[in-house]
């Protein structure tokens, strides 16, 4: 979906939550061909046996690119990603699991180039159980509404 929405218009404490994806062992074979991360923890069922979680675990960066991507049924015209900060996988995901994403407005500010700001959004990323695995901060440099370009 396309929007236009203005920073101005985003208020602090709103949020919104995805759809949910599974994460398949096919998921997991392709990041791992893409980014050359063949570590036994994601590729070697019988080692992870003898591990603490007991069975192979998503690449940290796979369930970083599918929650952010589940985040992206909105297209705002009007803004783009500045960056993510404070990344932290707090618990792991196996195949078979399901996330989903919950995005929160924590805040908002001016940016140093005029006709900007910057709003700040907390990713909480859940299992099927409603547990934390993975949280964020999404921050986006967004156009103001009555800024004239020159």
């Amino acid at each position: 979906m396309w929007v236009k929405k203005y920073f101005e218009e985003f208020e602090i404490g709103h949020t919104r939550q995805t759809t949910g994806r599974t994460i398949t062992e096919t998921d997991i074979v392709i990041h791992a061909g893409q980014t050359g991360d063949f570590f036994p923890h994601h590729m070697d069922e019988e080692w992870c046996k003898t591990q603490p979680f007991g069975k192979r675990i998503a690449h940290g960066t796979l369930v970083f690119s599918i929650a952010i991507g589940l985040t992206a049924d909105h297209i705002n015209e009007v803004s783009m990603t500045y960056g993510y900060e404070r990344l932290r996988f707090t618990r792991p995901v196996f195949i078979g699991d399901t996330i989903r994403v919950e995005v929160t407005i924590k805040s908002v500010a001016d940016h140093k180039k005029p006709g900007y700001g910057l709003v700040f959004e907390a990713i909480e990323t859940y299992n099927q159980h409603r547990e934390v695995v993975m949280v964020c901060e999404h921050i986006s440099m967004v156009e103001k509404k009555n800024f004239i370009k020159a």
